[in-house]
C-alpha cells in the first residue's frame, strides 16, 4: 500500500503492526553519463517491484528525494541538506508514524551518503523511546540486501560504487535513453586509501570525473539481475519485519 494513495480513514483502519517502509534517496551528480536523479530512480524501481510482491501487507511512504550529499557539492546540480537538518527531517517523519501508532518502521536507503545519518537518526529515536518495548526500528541500504554474484554473469565489481557498473547497468535497464557515453570510461579504483582506517573524503578527491568503479562494464542484463536481486532481498526483509513476534531480539 502507498500512504499517499490512501485516505485518512484508510490509514486509521490499518493494523499498527503493519511494516512501514520509509524510503530515502538523493538528487546529486552521477558523472557525465547518468542523471542527477539516479539514486531516487533506482530505489523507486526496487520499491515498485517490492510492492508488487508485498500486496497490502506493508505500508510505503513517499520517497524522500533530498539526501545528505555534501561530498558531491563540487559538481553542478547536486542538491543536499545539512546532515543535522536531514537527520531531523527523517526523525520527524519517524515521529509522525510513531504518533499514528505504528510500531515497525524500516528506513530503506538508496544513497551512500545517507548511511551514517540514517544510523544516527535511528539510534537517537530508540533512545528517545527507551521506555517502550514494542518498537522495531530498522535501517537498511537496498544494495546490501542481496548478492549479485548469485546470477551467472561476469561482474567487475563486488560492491556498489558511484555511477559505476551497478548503477549504470540499472539505469540502462530502466531507461537507456537516460544514459550517456559510458563504454570507454576508464575504471576508477574503489579501494580505500588508508585501510583499515576510514578516510573522510570529497568525491572530487577520489574522482575528477565524478564516478567510482567500472561503468564501462555495465549492461542492461546486469541491471535486471541487480533489480531482481535487491527487490527480492527487500521483500524477504519486509516479511521478517511483519513476522516479528514483538519480543525476540
Amino acid at each position: 500500500m502507498e500512504l499517499a494513495n490512501l485516505t485518512t480513514s484508510d490509514v486509521a483502519k490499518l493494523d499498527r503492526n503493519c511494516p512501514v517502509v520509509i524510503p530515502v534517496a538523493a538528487v546529486e551528480q552521477h558523472a557525465s553519463h547518468l542523471p542527477l536523479a539516479t539514486d531516487s530512480l533506482l530505489l523507486g524501481e526496487v520499491l515498485r517491484r517490492t510492492q508488487l510482491q508485498c500486496g497490502n501487507h506493508s505500508l510505503f511512504l513517499p520517497l524522500m528525494w533530498l539526501g545528505n550529499s555534501h561530498h558531491h557539492l563540487d559538481f553542478a546540480g547536486t542538491l543536499s541538506a545539512q546532515p543535522r537538518t536531514w537527520i531531523d527531517l527523517l526523525g520527524g517523519t519517524i515521529d509522525n508514524m510513531l504518533d499514528h501508532g505504528f510500531k515497525r518502521l524500516l528506513v530503506v536507503n538508496g544513497h551512500g551518503g545517507n548511511c551514517v545519518p540514517v544510523s544516527q537518526c535511528l539510534f537517537e529515536k530508540r533512545q528517545e523511546q527507551r521506555r517502550r518495548d514494542d518498537l522495531l526500528l530498522l535501517g537498511s541500504t537496498y544494495w546490501t540486501l542481496g548478492d549479485p554474484a548469485s546470477h551467472d554473469l561476469i561482474w567487475a565489481q563486488s560492491e556498489m560504487g558511484h555511477a559505476c557498473e551497478w548503477e549504470t547497468s540499472m539505469i540502462l535497464r530502466l531507461d537507456a535513453s537516460l544514459v550517456g557515453d559510458f563504454e570507454n570510461l576508464p575504471d576508477v579504483s574503489m579501494e580505500p586509501s588508508f585501510p583499515p582506517a576510514d578516510r573522510a573524503w570529497l568525491t572530487q578527491e577520489r574522482s575528477k570525473a565524478g564516478y567510482i568503479g567500472s561503468p564501462s562494464q555495465a549492461t542492461a542484463e546486469k541491471g535486471e539481475a541487480l533489480f531482481d536481486c535487491f527487490s527480492r532481498g527487500l521483500v524477504d526483509l519486509i516479511h521478517r519485519v511483519g513476522a516479528w513476534d514483538g519480543v525476540s531480539w
